[in-house]
């Protein structure tokens, strides 16, 4: 039997739990995080990421915040990312904060086995490239208030709740 047929396919839950493990470790160096948007999303599809924005770049000295979004299809196919922190980059919609998936290869060549974390490294390492490390940035903020409904660009919509209101007494 080759390695390819003894190859294990993780169910989808049990490679989300692996993951939200991992994320609540602590990764790496530290400038990246991730994890459950919403401990009570029992299909775990909405997650938040952090990235620290890269020394001797544009970045350098933000915090990112971006929510991916794991359809029921996670991990064969890749999760929906979005920015919630304003940034241009060459792979983000600059109306949206959507990582164009077409303009991210790891996303237009997604293979089963990368992660969550793979893509917050790759999004990193992408802000340290010649073509991104020294764009003009928009004003600090968020983009506008949009929910991920589903795996695709075309369905990020505006909040029909409208933005989180807090009043002071």
């Amino acid at each position: 039997m080759s390695s390819e047929e003894a190859k294990v396919v993780v169910p989808r839950n049990f490679r989300l739990l692996e993951e939200l493990e991992r994320g609540e470790k602590g990764i790496g160096d530290g400038t990246v995080s991730y994890g459950m948007d919403d401990a009570d999303d029992i299909y775990m599809q909405s997650w938040t990421g952090t990235i620290l924005g890269p020394h001797n770049t544009v970045y350098e000295g933000k915090i990112f915040q971006l929510k991916l979004f794991c359809g029921k299809e996670y991990p064969e196919s890749p999760p929906t990312v979005r920015f919630q922190t304003r940034i241009n980059m060459a792979c983000v919609n600059p109306e949206t904060g959507v990582v164009e998936p077409t303009l991210l290869p790891m996303l237009a060549n997604w293979r089963r086995e990368y992660t969550m974390e793979d893509i917050l490294i790759k999004l990193k390492k992408e802000m340290m490239t010649s073509h991104n490390r020294k764009l003009a940035q928009p004003p600090e903020g968020n983009f506008r208030n949009l929910v991920l409904v589903g795996s695709s660009t075309e369905e990020a919509r505006p909040d029909p709740k409208g933005p989180a209101k807090c009043c002071v007494m």
